[in-house]
């Protein structure tokens, strides 16, 4: 939950906080990986987060449209093509880093057990990443076919619109769940009321006036 043990502005203070740290920390990592002024061969050989996505993001494409009879390959490390077709260039703003941040700011804020974290973390983040395969698949299809998004919205707009429905369906699941967990916990705190108590025998008989006044 959000609000059960912190206060909003905790929470919206460590959601914009974690929410920067993912979004900039990738674009830091990804432009060191870059030849340039700025590269670190280290980085680009153990840390290249945008370049494992994007392979990712390119074979499972690359899969899910072979499912459907769609021949592609990959022409390069950034091309996905279809035979005797066109292709479509995943570049960096392809990947999903600002929704999978937006994800990721919003668990690690909540006020939720460490073990429901890391059960909800990745659960979010394989969810963005079908999303967009399936952008991706979509997108390679549409223009191999010269068909247009809905209301000459680019797949971009697409992709996100839809990528944070989903977000806020599992925030909403997510927070029910989290609400029930919580009420079941402090339900099972709850002490015992005087009631609950088996009254006292006189002369083997109840006495309900000594259980009633009974301190």
């Amino acid at each position: 939950m959000i609000l059960p043990h912190t206060s909003f502005l905790r929470f919206v203070v460590l959601f914009i906080a974690v929410f920067l740290l993912c979004y900039f920390g990738a674009l830091m990592i990804t432009g060191l990986a870059v030849p340039g002024d700025h590269y670190s061969e280290f980085i680009e050989k153990y840390f290249n987060i945008a370049a494992w996505i994007r392979s990712a993001l390119i074979s499972c494409s690359k899969s899910l449209l072979s499912v459907f009879g769609v021949a592609t390959y990959r022409a390069d490390e950034y091309i996905l093509r279809e035979v005797n077709g066109r292709g479509i260039r995943l570049v960096y703003s392809c990947l999903g880093f600002g929704v999978m941040s937006f994800w990721t700011a919003y668990i690690m804020a909540s006020a939720d057990t460490v073990k429901h974290k890391l059960l909800w973390l990745p659960a979010g983040l394989i969810l963005i990443f079908i999303i967009n395969v399936t952008r991706i698949s979509l997108v390679l299809k549409t223009a191999n076919s010269g068909r247009h998004f809905p209301f000459g919205w680019d797949h971009h707009t697409w992709f996100n619109i839809i990528a944070y429905i989903f977000m806020l369906g599992l925030i909403f699941l997510h927070e029910r769940i989290a609400s029930k967990a919580n009420r079941q916990k402090a339900k099972g705190k709850e002490p015992p009321t005087t009631d609950d108590r088996p009254p006292k025998r006189i002369d083997g008989d109840y006495d309900p006036l000594l259980f009633k006044n009974e301190e």
